[in-house]
């Protein structure tokens, strides 16, 4: 028994090739112009319709879309995936071409296992709630998992608050308080100042005057200059972002029952 296809009429045509075109992902401006008889078993190309014939498509379309919405809607959620995917591979390269800068530069923050096979980084403002929520669970994953190493990688990216910050943590780092300077000043809600840096800095047993000297050193300066040119070479927009193992970024805010799951899943290769 020999099955005949349904017979369409044109615009039932331009609605199956334009749903045809938005799973394929390759909808745009021109098929919605005119590509529309790529679907067709007598199709012929865009450039051999007359201007009456294009025009006709054209109005076709028109109606298709606003006879069905969900086309333009499945048309833009196509194109959103597709621009997402592109990002991430283009996210991914950069990661990939920068990995040593990402995990072995020198003047990094390193916790957990120095020599840990496993790397994890995070690019953090110490300004930011979502960071400051992740803290204590970083602190968590590091002493649960003695095989991995977390790189800290400073941004002040929420303006002149952000940046004071950042320049005390650098600089305690430079007397081995890195990480007592982050934990006070993350958890601590006071509004930002010297003075503040200052009390905060004092109780953890730092070199104040050493400490301000240092903030406002070519040194500091420079470190969290190569962190945010990193960051922007790489394609961070918006912190904490997260890198796994140099295969995998995630942006946002996560729970620590992911990033293992994530980090687990790097091992695995």
């Amino acid at each position: 028994m020999t099955i005949l296809s349904p017979v369409l009429t044109p615009a039932g045509r331009v609605r199956q090739t334009l749903r045809a075109l938005v799973i394929t992902t390759s909808l745009g401006a021109a098929a919605l112009a005119g590509s529309v008889s790529a679907h067709a078993a007598d199709a012929t190309t865009a450039g051999s319709f007359s201007p009456a014939q294009r025009a006709e498509i054209v109005a076709i379309v028109r109606d298709a879309l606003k006879t069905d919405p969900t086309i333009l809607a499945d048309a833009i959620t196509a194109l959103r995936a597709n621009a997402q995917q592109a990002q991430q591979t283009a996210t991914l390269d950069a990661v990939g071409k920068n990995r040593a800068a990402l995990e072995h530069t020198a003047t990094d923050a390193v916790f957990g296992n120095p020599s840990g096979r496993m790397t994890l980084v995070e690019f953090y403002d110490p300004r930011c709630p979502y960071c400051r929520k992740v803290l204590p669970d970083l602190a968590s994953l590091v002493a649960g998992d003695h095989d991995l190493r977390l790189v800290e990688k400073i941004i002040p990216v929420l303006g002149d608050a952000s940046l004071l910050d950042s320049k005390a943590i650098v600089a305690a780092g430079l007397q081995g308080k890195y990480g007592a300077l982050q934990n006070a000043l993350m958890s601590d809600a006071a509004k930002p100042s010297i003075d503040r840096i200052r009390t905060l800095a004092q109780a953890q047993g730092l070199d104040v005057a050493r400490l301000e000297r240092d903030m406002n050193s070519g040194t500091v300066a420079g470190i969290i200059q190569a962190n945010l040119d990193l960051s922007r070479t790489i394609g961070v927009d918006g912190t904490p972002t997260f890198i796994i193992g140099g295969t995998s970024v995630i942006p946002g805010a996560v729970t620590v029952d992911e990033l293992r799951s994530q980090i687990a899943r790097a091992r695995a290769g």
